[in-house]
């Protein structure tokens, strides 16, 4: 391990995250109603924090390994979702504490969408726009952006990219050299951003929302800039779109990488994780339809399949959009939509969530346990798209199934022990670990209600969640720090 190239590389994610504050103060300059010192101040601030390491170990060149890289992007996270809280502590429209402003910078950059803001229609155009800014740099990964235009991270970056990028099966590149690998899933990312936010603008939306909501859609984010979320717009057509471009940030990049290389969607159609994922969404839309419309929450069947679709996909992703405040529907139903966020999007996409290829491996794996029961002697191989699947990984696939269920039995006992009823705690500390957000309970509407204790055990879920567990998780072991 090497503490003066991790220093080094931490100094220079800082002086990448300060330049994140001029854009917002842009904003603020051209709207011309407040917060603009706030990122200006942030900007200065981080910069000078960043160059001090940056510029004392500029000339250290070494190899990053493996457990460095562990290191560099669970302390980056951190650290970079500290200095995220800046502007939003320094702002005199909100008045936040030290704490609210940490979670809310937080939950933005692990594109959480849990909010401890109200009157959230109100606040400058500047804090709206950072806020959605921070999702869509958080979406794909400020560390995956790094190595994508940060030449001097080319050393190592694989390491860096391992940690960072989610999925049981992280060794798979799209291009030879990583850097060209991060390039073009950025490139990717970019492109459909710019897509979703045309189609917002044509469908109604002024080109300020247009681009505030294509960042949190294809981040999978799930922040507003309005109380109401989606709600405010009431347009089928811009629910239509955002499903639409929900269900793509959802997907595996690679893929959409390979589709567009290859312009062909049989990628997509060749694909079990993909076909399972869109499977999954029409049968969660159709339940959630069915209970909306049997229950009366809705006026026609028209309704209850505009809503149920819209909020089921939202739920599903792990987006956390809302047109309704569905945490007060009636019945199972909104403990239903949190259990769906469990599963979550595609491994290698902006979603949060267990993943859909770990539900099937862990389904297959299952399955293979049962024949082995009635034929003790049969050989029986796991398989994703014809393949065989690494020992390795249905390892890795097991003991995530088991650090999921722990962390997240932890997290609701140190919510309850911080004075949080069973139900804030049961679905605040799921909707955290799972990049979800919206939850239930206290913390349906926002958790601007949670206490600062819960506050600070929901911003580490968040983390633990964006970062998959065993990013987080190696850095507690005592072997990981023997020299």
């Amino acid at each position: 391990m090497n503490p003066r190239l991790i220093a080094k590389i931490i100094g220079l994610l800082l002086l990448v995250s300060s330049f994140m504050m001029l854009p917002p103060a842009l904003v603020g300059y051209i709207y011309q109603d407040g917060d603009i010192w706030p990122f200006l101040e942030g900007f200065v601030t981080l910069a000078m924090i960043g160059a001090i390491p940056f510029y004392m170990y500029r000339n250290i060149d070494a190899e990053l390994k493996i457990r460095s890289g562990f290191l560099v992007v669970g302390a980056s996270w951190l650290i970079v979702g500290l200095a995220g809280s800046l502007p939003l502590y320094l702002s005199s429209n909100l008045n936040l504490s030290i704490t609210d402003a940490i979670f809310e910078s937080i939950s933005g950059l692990t594109t959480t969408g849990a909010t401890i803001l109200t009157n959230i229609d109100e606040l400058p155009h500047s804090i709206k726009y950072y806020r959605q800014q921070l999702q869509w740099f958080g979406g794909m990964g400020i560390i995956v952006l790094a190595v994508a235009v940060l030449p001097m991270l080319r050393i190592g970056g694989m390491q860096i990219f391992r940690a960072e990028t989610p999925g049981p099966m992280k060794d798979q590149k799209l291009t030879p050299r990583i850097t060209e690998t991060a390039k073009a899933l950025w490139y990717i990312y970019l492109g459909i951003t710019v897509m979703c936010c045309l189609s917002y603008y044509m469908a109604g939306m002024d080109m300020f929302d247009a681009i505030c909501h294509a960042f949190s859609t294809i981040s999978i984010g799930g922040f507003s800039t309005y109380d109401n979320s989606m709600g405010h717009f009431n347009n089928s057509l811009i629910e239509m779109i955002a499903v639409i471009f929900m269900l793509i940030a959802g997907i595996n990049f690679a893929s959409h990488f390979l589709a567009w290389k290859s312009a062909s969607i049989k990628t997509y159609l060749v694909d079990t994780e993909v076909k399972v994922f869109i499977g999954f969404m029409a049968i969660a839309s159709a339940i959630t339809s069915f209970q909306l419309y049997t229950n009366g929450v809705s006026s026609s069947l028209y309704e209850s399949i505009r809503q149920g679709t819209f909020q089921a996909v939202s739920v599903g992703t792990t987006t956390g959009f809302t047109t309704e405040p569905f945490y007060l529907w009636p019945g199972a139903l909104p403990l239903l939509l949190i259990l769906f966020s469990v599963i979550g999007g595609c491994a290698g996409s902006t979603a949060g969530g267990f993943k859909v290829i770990r539900m099937i491996l862990l389904f297959k794996m299952s399955m293979r346990e049962l024949y082995r029961l009635i034929h003790p002697y049969g050989t029986y191989l796991v398989k994703i798209n014809g393949k065989p699947v690494n020992n390795r990984v249905l390892d890795s696939v097991s003991a995530f199934f088991v650090q999921f269920l722990f962390l997240w039995c932890v997290f609701t006992l140190l919510l309850a022990g911080f004075g949080e009823n069973v139900t804030t705690a049961f679905s605040a500390s799921l909707a955290c670990l799972t990049n979800l957000g919206p939850a239930l309970g206290d913390a349906g509407a926002h958790y601007a209600n949670v206490s600062d204790g819960a506050k600070t055990v929901l911003s580490i879920a968040m983390i633990f969640g964006r970062l998959e567990l065993f990013t987080l998780f190696i850095l507690l072991i005592p072997a990981y720090w023997e020299f």
